[in-house]
């Protein structure tokens, strides 16, 4: 199997917004993706749903893309989330990426009309020709609306060399081994679906996905490094503790729940940007007592 250049814990940083101005707040952004990096990150992932791509202007996507590879200072590898609506708009924010060092892109297939595989190929190659990086495809029916299965992500691979890596975020823990086995090994496959995430180390996913290192890093790292260390009481133990915490932040959506998680720790990165709005005061509390919780030094120790 080819060596991944993205292995462990992936960590998805919001995109900071002024609570007065509504502009997107560079200053918080820097400090965020710092503490990620601090707080033991293996690789840092802007421009993701999290991130609220979807609704920046390309000035704004080009100026937190540059901010957050900035910041990252080659310190851990980086996966720019560059998807667009078009080919053209996903070209661009691809060259933009690595412009700027980025170590790979993902791509998602943001679709208004269903795409014929014809139509999946030729813009996935197209993109990855004009970047030259290594290419993450992101399968993610319920923010898409498009389920590629694994023989289709395995077809579209192996007519796709830069297409080397897939995050999977469809919840069905056994398309990670089927990922693995029908490409003979050659795809790096990623959990991008949280409460699944014990299930999918020990399926073979290479890393996982996720936005919770921005609120509770120790025990997402803790719970990778049980993982590695062959510790499977102390991994069971781990999720058992986070998975209230990993439901609520999915369900809620996870620009509100981890802003409003950022804002309970002091560290605010303002409102999400309409249509989204902010999570209201009930699940506000809900979240204060999860964190607390985590957070109260109650982190298990090591089995080690």
């Amino acid at each position: 199997m080819t060596t991944p250049p993205l292995k462990g814990i992936i960590s998805y940083p919001v995109t900071p917004f002024d609570a007065l101005t509504g502009e997107v707040d560079l200053s918080a952004l820097r400090t965020l993706t710092g503490d990620l990096v601090d707080a033991g990150s293996h690789a840092v992932a802007p421009l993701g749903s999290t991130g609220e791509s979807a609704y920046l202007t390309e000035r704004e996507w080009d100026a937190v893309c540059e901010t957050t590879l900035d910041t990252v200072a080659g310190r851990v590898p980086t996966l720019v989330g560059v998807s667009h609506w078009s080919t053209e708009g996903t070209v661009r924010r691809a060259r933009v990426a690595a412009r700027h060092g980025a170590t790979a892109i993902m791509v998602l297939p943001l679709v208004y009309w269903k795409l014929t595989e014809a139509e999946l190929v030729e813009h996935y190659s197209t993109v990855a020709r004009a970047a030259d990086l290594p290419m993450m495809l992101y399968n993610n029916p319920g923010t898409s609306g498009v389920d590629l299965r694994p023989e289709t992500v395995v077809a579209l691979a192996r007519k796709i060399p830069n297409l080397t890596m897939v995050k999977e975020s469809s919840g069905e823990v056994s398309r990670f081994r089927a990922l693995r086995e029908l490409s003979d090994g050659e795809l790096s496959v990623y959990n991008g679906n949280n409460p699944v995430a014990l299930d999918a180390f020990r399926a073979g996913a290479a890393g996982w996905c996720t936005a919770a290192p921005c609120l509770v890093p120790q025990w997402v790292l803790e719970l990778y490094g049980a993982v590695t260390r062959g510790q499977d009481d102390h991994a069971d133990r781990l999720l058992d503790e986070l998975l209230p915490f990993l439901r609520f932040i999915v369900h809620h959506g996870l620009p509100r729940a981890v802003k409003a998680g950022l804002e309970i720790q002091n560290r605010p990165a303002g409102p999400p940007r309409p249509p989204l709005l902010p999570l209201p005061p009930h699940e506000t509390r809900q979240l204060r007592e999860m964190l607390t919780r985590l957070l109260a030094d109650r982190l298990p120790p090591s089995a080690a």
